[in-house]
Protein backbone atom coordinates (compact mmCIF):
# COMPACT_ATOMS: atom_id res chain seq x y z
CA UNK A 1 0.00 0.00 0.00
CA UNK A 2 3.18 2.28 -0.53
CA UNK A 3 3.06 5.41 -2.48
CA UNK A 4 -0.52 5.08 -3.76
CA UNK A 5 -1.43 7.65 -6.88
CA UNK A 6 -4.34 9.37 -7.79
CA UNK A 7 -4.19 6.99 -10.33
CA UNK A 8 -3.74 3.66 -8.20
CA UNK A 9 -5.74 4.67 -5.46
CA UNK A 10 -9.35 3.09 -6.50
CA UNK A 11 -7.05 -0.41 -7.08
CA UNK A 12 -5.55 -0.02 -4.12
CA UNK A 13 -9.20 0.50 -1.69
CA UNK A 14 -10.36 -2.30 -4.10
CA UNK A 15 -7.24 -4.79 -2.86
CA UNK A 16 -8.57 -4.30 0.80
CA UNK A 17 -11.28 -6.51 0.63
CA UNK A 18 -12.74 -9.81 -1.14
CA UNK A 19 -15.16 -10.62 -2.72
CA UNK A 20 -15.93 -14.32 -1.77
CA UNK A 21 -18.42 -13.90 1.08
CA UNK A 22 -20.76 -11.59 -0.86
CA UNK A 23 -20.00 -11.07 -4.49
CA UNK A 24 -22.78 -9.13 -5.15
CA UNK A 25 -21.82 -6.47 -2.43
CA UNK A 26 -17.85 -6.80 -3.63
CA UNK A 27 -19.77 -5.66 -7.07
CA UNK A 28 -21.59 -2.46 -6.05
CA UNK A 29 -18.24 -1.54 -4.10
CA UNK A 30 -16.42 -1.81 -6.69
CA UNK A 31 -18.49 0.09 -8.71
CA UNK A 32 -19.44 2.66 -6.30
CA UNK A 33 -15.38 3.34 -5.38
CA UNK A 34 -14.79 3.20 -9.49
CA UNK A 35 -17.35 6.17 -10.20
CA UNK A 36 -16.41 7.83 -7.05
CA UNK A 37 -13.37 8.12 -7.30
CA UNK A 38 -13.71 9.07 -11.12
CA UNK A 39 -15.73 12.31 -10.09
CA UNK A 40 -13.06 13.20 -7.39
CA UNK A 41 -10.56 12.93 -10.26
CA UNK A 42 -13.20 14.75 -13.12
CA UNK A 43 -14.20 17.74 -11.08
CA UNK A 44 -10.42 18.18 -9.69
CA UNK A 45 -12.56 18.03 -6.07
CA UNK A 46 -11.07 20.61 -3.58
CA UNK A 47 -10.94 20.24 0.25
CA UNK A 48 -13.39 22.93 0.89
CA UNK A 49 -16.26 21.35 -1.44
CA UNK A 50 -15.36 17.48 -0.10
CA UNK A 51 -15.89 18.96 3.04
CA UNK A 52 -19.28 21.01 2.57
CA UNK A 53 -20.37 17.75 0.82
CA UNK A 54 -19.40 16.00 4.27
CA UNK A 55 -21.70 18.48 6.30
CA UNK A 56 -24.02 18.44 3.78
CA UNK A 57 -24.53 14.67 4.19
CA UNK A 58 -24.40 15.00 8.40
CA UNK A 59 -27.28 17.67 7.82
CA UNK A 60 -29.17 15.12 5.88
CA UNK A 61 -29.12 12.75 9.03
CA UNK A 62 -29.60 14.90 11.68
CA UNK A 63 -32.62 15.92 10.46
CA UNK A 64 -34.50 12.58 9.52
CA UNK A 65 -36.19 10.38 11.91
CA UNK A 66 -38.64 7.91 12.47
CA UNK A 67 -41.22 10.53 10.30
CA UNK A 68 -39.13 12.17 7.83
CA UNK A 69 -36.59 10.69 5.60
CA UNK A 70 -34.74 13.46 4.43
CA UNK A 71 -31.98 10.41 2.38
CA UNK A 72 -35.23 9.13 0.90
CA UNK A 73 -36.07 12.80 -0.04
CA UNK A 74 -32.48 13.22 -1.64
CA UNK A 75 -32.48 10.12 -3.51
CA UNK A 76 -36.08 11.25 -5.03
CA UNK A 77 -34.27 14.64 -6.07
CA UNK A 78 -31.25 13.20 -7.92
CA UNK A 79 -33.56 10.78 -9.97
CA UNK A 80 -32.19 7.85 -7.87
CA UNK A 81 -34.99 6.54 -6.30
CA UNK A 82 -37.10 6.97 -10.06
CA UNK A 83 -34.39 5.34 -11.99
CA UNK A 84 -34.06 2.03 -9.40
CA UNK A 85 -38.07 2.21 -10.07
CA UNK A 86 -37.66 2.16 -13.64
CA UNK A 87 -34.75 -0.56 -13.91
CA UNK A 88 -36.67 -2.90 -11.99
CA UNK A 89 -40.20 -2.30 -12.75
CA UNK A 90 -41.77 -5.06 -15.16
CA UNK A 91 -43.00 -4.04 -18.31
CA UNK A 92 -46.67 -6.36 -18.15
CA UNK A 93 -47.86 -4.81 -14.90
CA UNK A 94 -48.82 -1.23 -13.24
CA UNK A 95 -45.60 0.69 -13.70
CA UNK A 96 -43.54 1.47 -10.24
CA UNK A 97 -42.93 4.64 -8.85
CA UNK A 98 -41.27 6.54 -5.93
CA UNK A 99 -42.13 5.75 -2.33
CA UNK A 100 -41.23 9.45 -0.69
CA UNK A 101 -40.14 9.79 2.54
CA UNK A 102 -43.33 10.29 4.69
CA UNK A 103 -44.55 6.72 3.98
CA UNK A 104 -45.81 5.39 7.35
CA UNK A 105 -45.60 1.54 8.25
CA UNK A 106 -48.86 0.07 10.48
CA UNK A 107 -51.31 2.51 9.53
CA UNK A 108 -54.86 0.91 10.74
CA UNK A 109 -57.14 -1.19 8.67
CA UNK A 110 -59.75 0.12 6.34
CA UNK A 111 -62.46 -2.04 5.43
CA UNK A 112 -63.34 -2.07 1.47
CA UNK A 113 -65.33 0.84 1.07
CA UNK A 114 -63.99 2.89 4.28
CA UNK A 115 -63.38 6.34 4.36
CA UNK A 116 -60.66 8.41 4.91
CA UNK A 117 -62.13 12.00 4.78
CA UNK A 118 -63.81 12.14 7.88
CA UNK A 119 -64.08 15.62 8.48
CA UNK A 120 -61.45 16.85 6.80
CA UNK A 121 -62.74 19.96 3.81
CA UNK A 122 -62.86 18.96 0.49
CA UNK A 123 -64.95 17.56 -2.12
CA UNK A 124 -66.05 13.87 -1.51
CA UNK A 125 -63.98 11.87 -3.95
CA UNK A 126 -64.37 7.90 -4.73
CA UNK A 127 -61.04 5.90 -5.45
CA UNK A 128 -61.76 2.31 -6.72
CA UNK A 129 -60.51 -0.23 -8.71
CA UNK A 130 -59.58 -4.27 -9.18
CA UNK A 131 -56.41 -6.07 -7.57
CA UNK A 132 -55.43 -7.89 -10.57
CA UNK A 133 -52.71 -10.27 -11.86
CA UNK A 134 -51.41 -9.38 -15.90
CA UNK A 135 -53.64 -11.99 -17.11
CA UNK A 136 -56.92 -10.37 -15.69
CA UNK A 137 -57.42 -12.92 -12.82
CA UNK A 138 -58.92 -10.89 -9.77
CA UNK A 139 -56.49 -11.14 -6.54
CA UNK A 140 -58.32 -11.50 -3.34
CA UNK A 141 -57.05 -11.51 -0.48
CA UNK A 142 -54.49 -8.45 -1.56
CA UNK A 143 -53.11 -5.58 0.99
CA UNK A 144 -52.89 -2.22 0.31
CA UNK A 145 -51.02 0.47 1.85
CA UNK A 146 -53.00 3.67 1.16
CA UNK A 147 -51.57 7.32 1.53
CA UNK A 148 -51.87 10.83 0.47
CA UNK A 149 -51.72 14.26 1.66
CA UNK A 150 -54.86 16.82 2.96
CA UNK A 151 -55.82 19.43 0.99
CA UNK A 152 -53.18 21.61 2.44
CA UNK A 153 -50.59 19.61 0.67
CA UNK A 154 -49.34 18.22 3.79
CA UNK A 155 -48.80 14.76 5.11
CA UNK A 156 -49.74 13.55 8.89
CA UNK A 157 -46.07 13.60 9.67
CA UNK A 158 -45.65 17.05 8.70
CA UNK A 159 -48.74 18.66 10.56
CA UNK A 160 -49.14 18.44 13.93
CA UNK A 161 -52.85 19.59 13.81
CA UNK A 162 -53.53 15.98 11.59
CA UNK A 163 -53.80 12.83 13.61
CA UNK A 164 -50.89 10.25 13.18
CA UNK A 165 -52.20 8.53 10.24
CA UNK A 166 -54.65 10.88 9.13
CA UNK A 167 -55.04 9.57 5.51
CA UNK A 168 -53.64 6.89 5.86
CA UNK A 169 -54.98 3.22 5.89
CA UNK A 170 -54.02 -0.55 5.03
CA UNK A 171 -56.60 -2.88 2.80
CA UNK A 172 -57.07 -5.91 1.93
CA UNK A 173 -59.23 -6.93 -0.72
CA UNK A 174 -61.90 -9.75 -1.24
CA UNK A 175 -62.48 -12.57 -3.33
CA UNK A 176 -63.58 -10.08 -6.45
CA UNK A 177 -60.16 -8.34 -5.88
CA UNK A 178 -61.58 -5.27 -5.50
CA UNK A 179 -60.74 -2.05 -3.08
CA UNK A 180 -62.50 1.28 -2.97
CA UNK A 181 -62.38 3.73 -0.54
CA UNK A 182 -63.48 7.92 -0.12
CA UNK A 183 -61.13 10.59 0.58
CA UNK A 184 -60.50 14.04 -0.73
CA UNK A 185 -58.30 15.27 -3.21
CA UNK A 186 -54.54 15.93 -2.61
CA UNK A 187 -52.96 18.82 -3.82
CA UNK A 188 -49.88 19.51 -5.68
CA UNK A 189 -47.36 20.51 -3.22
CA UNK A 190 -43.54 21.19 -2.38
CA UNK A 191 -41.56 18.34 -1.01
CA UNK A 192 -40.18 19.85 2.10
CA UNK A 193 -37.13 22.94 1.90
CA UNK A 194 -36.56 23.54 5.39
CA UNK A 195 -33.70 21.40 5.19
CA UNK A 196 -30.89 20.59 3.31
CA UNK A 197 -32.21 19.06 0.28
CA UNK A 198 -34.36 22.54 0.24
CA UNK A 199 -30.86 24.68 -0.06
CA UNK A 200 -29.56 22.34 -2.52
CA UNK A 201 -32.50 22.64 -4.78
CA UNK A 202 -32.47 26.40 -4.35
CA UNK A 203 -29.04 26.40 -5.07
CA UNK A 204 -29.15 24.59 -8.11
CA UNK A 205 -32.46 26.73 -9.44
CA UNK A 206 -34.63 23.67 -9.75
CA UNK A 207 -37.99 23.88 -8.16
CA UNK A 208 -39.92 21.79 -5.74
CA UNK A 209 -43.15 21.04 -6.98
CA UNK A 210 -44.70 17.56 -7.49
CA UNK A 211 -48.10 17.07 -9.03
CA UNK A 212 -50.69 15.50 -6.97
CA UNK A 213 -51.00 11.81 -6.28
CA UNK A 214 -52.52 9.15 -4.77
CA UNK A 215 -49.75 6.70 -3.23
CA UNK A 216 -50.29 2.77 -3.02
CA UNK A 217 -48.26 -0.42 -1.82
CA UNK A 218 -50.28 -3.21 -3.33
CA UNK A 219 -48.50 -7.37 -1.76
CA UNK A 220 -50.63 -10.24 -3.13
CA UNK A 221 -49.39 -13.99 -3.24
CA UNK A 222 -46.92 -15.33 -5.40
CA UNK A 223 -46.44 -11.87 -6.81
CA UNK A 224 -44.17 -8.86 -6.74
CA UNK A 225 -45.03 -6.00 -4.40
CA UNK A 226 -45.94 -2.91 -5.77
CA UNK A 227 -44.68 0.59 -4.72
CA UNK A 228 -46.41 2.95 -7.00
CA UNK A 229 -48.75 6.39 -7.13
CA UNK A 230 -51.44 7.73 -9.65
CA UNK A 231 -51.43 11.14 -11.11
CA UNK A 232 -54.01 13.13 -12.62
CA UNK A 233 -54.27 14.04 -16.01
CA UNK A 234 -55.17 17.92 -15.57
CA UNK A 235 -52.07 18.58 -12.86
CA UNK A 236 -49.74 21.46 -13.89
CA UNK A 237 -47.02 19.87 -12.75
CA UNK A 238 -47.42 16.58 -14.12
CA UNK A 239 -44.35 16.93 -16.26
CA UNK A 240 -42.20 18.67 -14.34
CA UNK A 241 -42.66 16.36 -10.96
CA UNK A 242 -39.41 17.39 -8.77
CA UNK A 243 -38.90 13.64 -8.22
CA UNK A 244 -39.51 12.10 -11.53
CA UNK A 245 -42.40 10.05 -10.60
CA UNK A 246 -44.94 9.92 -13.34
CA UNK A 247 -45.39 7.10 -15.64
CA UNK A 248 -47.94 7.19 -18.89
CA UNK A 249 -49.80 4.53 -16.98
CA UNK A 250 -50.10 6.08 -13.59
CA UNK A 251 -52.23 8.72 -15.10
CA UNK A 252 -55.92 8.97 -13.99
CA UNK A 253 -58.60 11.52 -14.04
CA UNK A 254 -61.22 12.67 -11.02
CA UNK A 255 -64.60 12.33 -13.11
CA UNK A 256 -67.30 14.42 -11.95
CA UNK A 257 -70.44 13.29 -10.61
CA UNK A 258 -74.06 14.37 -10.44
CA UNK A 259 -75.94 15.16 -6.73
CA UNK A 260 -77.89 11.64 -5.61
CA UNK A 261 -75.69 9.52 -7.38
CA UNK A 262 -73.16 8.39 -4.77
CA UNK A 263 -74.18 4.25 -5.00
CA UNK A 264 -74.80 2.01 -2.07
CA UNK A 265 -72.44 -0.46 -0.13
CA UNK A 266 -69.83 2.19 0.84
CA UNK A 267 -69.36 4.31 4.29
CA UNK A 268 -70.57 7.55 3.00
CA UNK A 269 -73.45 6.03 1.36
CA UNK A 270 -76.46 7.63 1.84
CA UNK A 271 -74.52 10.62 3.57
CA UNK A 272 -72.88 12.61 0.35
CA UNK A 273 -76.36 15.08 -1.02
CA UNK A 274 -74.25 17.14 -3.42
CA UNK A 275 -71.83 16.47 -6.62
CA UNK A 276 -68.77 14.28 -6.32
CA UNK A 277 -65.91 12.84 -8.02
CA UNK A 278 -64.95 9.40 -9.26
CA UNK A 279 -61.69 7.91 -9.80
CA UNK A 280 -60.91 4.31 -11.60
CA UNK A 281 -57.50 2.90 -11.00
CA UNK A 282 -56.85 -0.70 -11.66
CA UNK A 283 -53.98 -1.76 -10.03
CA UNK A 284 -51.79 -5.05 -12.11
CA UNK A 285 -49.60 -6.93 -10.33
CA UNK A 286 -46.78 -9.27 -12.14
CA UNK A 287 -46.24 -12.92 -10.91
CA UNK A 288 -42.94 -13.99 -9.07
CA UNK A 289 -40.43 -15.16 -11.41
CA UNK A 290 -37.15 -16.53 -10.69
CA UNK A 291 -34.31 -13.94 -9.86
CA UNK A 292 -31.86 -13.61 -12.70
CA UNK A 293 -28.32 -14.32 -11.57
CA UNK A 294 -26.34 -11.56 -9.52
CA UNK A 295 -23.41 -9.67 -11.52
CA UNK A 296 -19.95 -10.17 -10.17
CA UNK A 297 -16.46 -9.24 -10.16
CA UNK A 298 -15.59 -11.78 -12.46
CA UNK A 299 -18.57 -11.47 -14.87
CA UNK A 300 -19.00 -7.81 -15.32
CA UNK A 301 -18.44 -5.48 -17.54
CA UNK A 302 -15.89 -3.00 -16.24
CA UNK A 303 -16.88 1.10 -17.67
Amino acid sequence: MRNVTSDTITEAFLKTFGSETNPRLAFIMERFAHHLHAFARETNLTHEEWMRGIQFLEATGAISDDKRHEFVLLSDIFGLSALVDMLHSPEDGTSSSVLGPFHQENAPPLAVGGDLKKDNPGDVVLVEGIVKSVDGTPLGGAKIDIWQTATNGLYAAQDEAMAPFEFHATMVTGEDGRYAFTTVRPAPYTVPTDGPVGELLEATGRHPWRPSHLHFIVAANGHRRLVTEVFPRDDAYLDEDAVFGVRDDLIMEYVPQPPGTFPAGLELSGKVDGPWWKVSFDLVLCALKTAAPEKTLENCNAD
